[in-house]
């Protein structure tokens, strides 16, 4: 006689359980929760919770899947049941999606203008909670030789100096580079020191004899482009 207070996804109807349902039916058919529950795999028997029950306090408390994605490990685990191991998994798919979403079909094309850059570099950092600060260096005809974080910021604001960029720049034998940053607040707007910066780097760019191709800020679902507003 089965327990009543076993909650165990192996009593449930077969149909129902979400490993089957993603075999049967496909893993679009799948809510938020079935999904985050195969991936968690097990539940907290101490707590008489499986692991859609474990997702769903997970998704009552950060929401969504971007809202998962900020929170740290540590954040993850104070939700009773998901320890490191559990938090690590979530945290590894995660990755594994915005990783999938920048590349492109394996296999290396150029960048043709900010579009092909934002759909690269967007996943990794619209959603951030600071400020990143990327250097996208480029061959001469216009593939990704290398790409460097340059700096790290707080909410406000995050410094560049043209050395960050250009001494990287020099030793890869770059013939130009794209600067690419995000803004934690959403809006894409560049401020006046986005503007500073960006003077400052083409100029410099122009003395070295490295061209600086575009200077792109990514907001949530929108992004500004220097090259495309016609300032570089």
């Amino acid at each position: 006689m089965a327990d009543p207070n076993d909650t165990s996804i192996k009593n449930w109807p077969e149909d129902e359980r979400p490993r089957e349902r993603l075999v049967k039916y496909g893993e679009d058919k799948l809510s938020d929760a079935h999904l985050l529950g195969i991936l968690i795999g097990s539940g907290d028997r101490s707590a008489r919770k499986n692991a859609v029950d474990l997702s769903r306090d997970l998704l009552k408390l950060f929401q969504n899947f971007h809202q998962l994605d900020q929170a740290s490990v540590t954040e993850l685990c104070q939700v009773k049941g998901i320890g490191l191991a559990k938090a690590a998994q979530i945290k590894a798919a995660l990755e594994v999606g915005k990783r999938m979403s920048s590349q492109i079909s394996g296999k290396k094309e150029r960048m043709q203008g900010s579009q092909s850059f934002v759909e690269h570099y967007s996943p990794f950092l619209k959603h951030l909670k600071k400020e990143i600060v990327k250097v996208v260096l480029l061959n001469p005809k216009l593939y990704v030789i290398k790409d460097l974080t340059i700096s790290e910021g707080s909410l406000n604001a995050s410094i560049v100096h043209p050395r960050e960029v250009m001494i990287p720049a020099i030793k890869e034998s770059a013939a130009s580079f794209v600067l690419i940053h995000n803004h934690p607040s959403g809006d894409p707007t560049p401020s006046q020191q986005d503007i500073e910066i960006t003077h400052r780097l083409n100029k410099t760019g122009q003395i070295i004899g490295i061209k600086m191709v575009d200077h792109i800020i990514i907001g949530d679902g929108d992004f500004y482009s220097f090259s495309d507003e016609g300032l570089l």
